[in-house]
C-alpha cells in the first residue's frame, strides 16, 4: 500500500494560505485512467485517516475514470510538525482545500464531470460542499461511505458533553478532550493486530491523535447544519454496514460491523440531504466499507462502479 513506490500515482503537495498555526499544505494524489477520459472521481478520507485504499483507485481507473484523492490539511501526508494532527476549528477550512482540488481537476486537468466520494468525516464534508455548490453544477454525483452525520454517543452525552465541549471550543480551542477514539477499530484493521491492512500507523494511529474541543465544536456545528436539511440536487449513493456494534476494546464482532458509527443515524439523516438518495446496505461491512473482508469489499466496489457508470 505504499503509493510512493511502483503504482504510478502522482503526488502533489499544494501550499495553502497560512492559518492560526502557521504554514498549511494539502496533498492531491491522482492517477489517470488507462484511456483518455474527462470524467473524474475525487475521494476524501475520514477522521484519523489518509489515502491508502489503492484498490478503489484501481477499480475507478478500470472503469475509465480518472482518480484523485485529497489529503486535507493536517491529515496524512499533509501533517506538518507544528500542527495538531487532524484538528480544525471551522469546516470552511476544508472547503478551501476541496475548492483547490476541484479547481485543479476541472480547470487544469480538464475534467468536465466530477464525482465526489467521502468516507466518514469526509462524507460529512462532501455533503456540505455539494450543498453549497448546488447551483453551479460542479458536482455530478456524490458517494458517501459510512458518513459521519452524528456522534455515536449515548443520549445523555449528546445532551451534555457534546454541547459543553462545543461551547468550550469557542473560548478554549486548544482544550484537550477527556475522551478520544477507542483502539478496537484500529486493532480490527491493521495486520499487526487482527486485520489485513498494512497502512502507516504514524499517520493513522490505532487510538487516533489527541482530540481537542475545537474539533468537537467544528464537527458538531457541521452536523447541526446538515441535520437541519440540505438540498443536494445530484444523485447520491449512501453506503453503510447492515449493523453497528459497541465501540471499545477489540472484539471479534468488530470485523463484521460498523464499530465507529450508528448505522441508524446514517439512515436517518441520509433522508435529509437531498431528494435523489439511494441507500446501499452491506452485510458484514466494517466502518470503512472498503476495508471490509474481501467478499464484502468486492460488493462495495461493484456497487460504486455501477453507480458512477450511470452518471453522464
Amino acid at each position: 500500500m505504499d503509493i510512493e513506490k511502483g503504482r504510478d500515482f502522482a503526488i502533489e503537495t499544494i501550499e495553502m494560505k497560512p492559518d492560526y498555526e502557521g504554514r498549511v499544505i494539502i496533498t492531491l494524489i491522482h492517477r489517470k485512467a488507462n484511456k483518455d477520459s474527462s470524467k473524474a472521481l475525487l475521494y476524501i478520507h475520514g477522521f484519523n485517516d489518509y489515502f491508502f485504499q489503492t484498490h478503489l483507485a484501481d477499480r475507478i481507473n478500470d472503469a475509465e475514470i480518472n482518480f484523485y484523492a485529497l489529503e486535507l490539511r493536517k491529515y496524512g501526508r499533509s501533517i506538518l510538525s507544528h500542527q495538531k494532527p487532524n484538528d480544525f476549528r471551522n469546516y470552511n477550512e476544508y472547503m478551501e482545500d476541496i475548492d483547490k482540488a476541484v479547481d485543479i481537476i476541472r480547470n487544469k486537468d480538464k475534467n468536465n464531470k466530477l464525482i465526489l466520494m467521502g468516507h466518514s468525516t469526509g462524507g460529512l464534508l462532501v455533503s456540505l460542499y455539494a450543498h453549497h455548490h448546488r447551483n453551479d453544477k460542479l458536482i455530478g454525483a456524490l458517494i458517501l461511505n459510512s458518513p459521519f452525520f452524528e456522534f455515536n454517543v449515548s443520549p445523555v452525552l449528546k445532551k451534555t458533553f457534546i454541547p459543553l465541549m462545543t461551547a468550550l471550543g469557542k473560548i478554549f480551542p486548544g482544550l484537550p478532550s477527556p475522551v478520544g477514539l477507542d483502539k478496537g477499530y484500529g486493532f480490527s484493521l491493521h495486520k499487526s493486530h487482527y486485520g489485513e491492512w498494512d497502512y502507516d500507523i504514524q499517520l493513522k494511529p490505532d487510538a487516533g491523535f489527541k482530540i481537542y474541543a475545537s474539533w468537537i465544536r467544528a464537527i458538531h456545528l457541521a452536523q447541526q447544519e446538515l441535520q437541519k436539511g440540505l438540498a443536494i440536487p445530484c444523485p447520491i449513493l449512501v453506503m453503510h454496514s447492515d449493523r453497528s456494534v459497541r465501540p471499545g476494546n477489540y472484539r471479534s464482532d468488530m470485523q463484521y460491523a460498523d464499530s465507529v458509527l450508528s448505522v441508524k443515524d446514517i439512515e436517518k439523516y441520509s433522508q435529509a440531504i437531498g431528494n435523489n438518495v439511494e441507500l446501499a446496505t452491506f452485510e458484514n461491512g466494517v466502518h470503512d466499507l472498503l476495508l471490509s473482508e474481501k467478499t464484502v469489499r468486492e460488493k462495495v466496489l461493484n456497487r460504486i462502479v455501477e453507480f458512477v457508470l450511470l452518471i453522464d
